[in-house]
């Protein structure tokens, strides 16, 4: 069963963890997302971009098999299915597929229409009982497609898009998405500071969680982030394992890679990668 990620996220901000957002793109990395969870009794986020979307033959397909998968693997752990940087067509799409929540990525708008688009989409989803994400101030860097400048989120528009009643808010702190450079200034916790001051008790979230320091991601977490978002390093441990295995030649004596065991250590990495991240996270146990 999908929930909304409300009272996950709620009980995270009051803990003061985070709750891991994982994006998928696979069953393989779907399945390893959903074990390593059910095995560190950890509530769970699966992220689905739009292209990660399309290329699983769409919405529909997507959540017809995560939610066969958490029944088949009986899972017992809060799971929510999200879409990431989600469009206004795309959320509603999303929507009408049976996610149980949703991210509007209305940043690239003005903040006029970014609140109109908002409102919109959180009377569409509340109304089923689905969560929406909103972000003020464009992530920086690129994925999947999606491009932002990695600006810094006004406070003051922040709390405006809060105060609209969605269930979670992203902001931009100096965050990018990808790997971050080596100049990189790190996060801006005045800002951060700021922004939790004026929202109070609304869960926020750190995008481009990969390669930000522990430290930095504890600051985070301690000034009211309760979602970390992690995508790029998934990608990298599972390239780099399913590369190992076909640079070892372990084929089937000249027949050619079995598809089941060529991604299998892929997903083994994915597995370690998210169990660290949960650890780091604090969301072990908090199921």
């Amino acid at each position: 069963m999908l929930v909304s990620a409300k009272e996950m996220l709620e009980k995270a901000k009051a803990g003061k963890y985070a709750v891991g957002q994982f994006n998928i793109n696979n069953l393989e990395w779907t399945k390893a997302v959903l074990l390593t969870a059910q095995e560190n009794n950890s509530p769970v986020i699966l992220g689905v971009s739009e292209g990660a979307g399309k290329y699983m033959c769409g919405y529909t397909t997507v959540t017809n098999m995560v939610k066969a998968m958490i029944s088949e693997l009986n899972i017992t752990v809060p799971v929510s299915l999200h879409l990431d940087h989600g469009s206004y067509e795309g959320a509603k799409k999303a929507i009408a597929a049976g996610f149980s929540s949703v991210m509007f990525d209305g940043s690239h708008y003005g903040i006029e229409e970014n609140i109109e688009k908002t409102k919109e989409i959180i009377a569409l989803a509340f109304s089923q009982g689905i969560s929406v994400e909103a972000e003020v101030g464009a992530i920086g860097g690129e994925e999947d497609g999606v491009i932002g400048g990695g600006e810094v989120a006004d406070p003051d528009e922040c709390k405006m898009i809060a105060d609209l009643g969605v269930t979670m808010l992203a902001a931009g702190i100096g965050n990018i998405h990808g790997k971050y450079p080596s100049n990189w200034k790190g996060l801006n916790f005045d800002v951060l500071a700021k922004i939790q001051e004026l929202t109070g008790v609304k869960p926020l979230v750190l995008h481009g969680g990969t390669g930000i320091p522990a430290d930095m991601i504890k600051k985070a977490i301690s000034l009211g982030v309760s979602k970390i978002n992690v995508n790029t390093e998934c990608q990298l441990t599972f390239a780099a394992a399913t590369r190992k295995y076909i640079e070892e030649g372990k084929d089937l004596e000249g027949k050619g890679f079995d598809p089941r065991k060529l991604l299998a250590p892929g997903f083994e990495a994915i597995k370690e990668t998210v169990k660290e991240k949960m650890e780091l996270f604090g969301s072990i146990n908090k199921a």
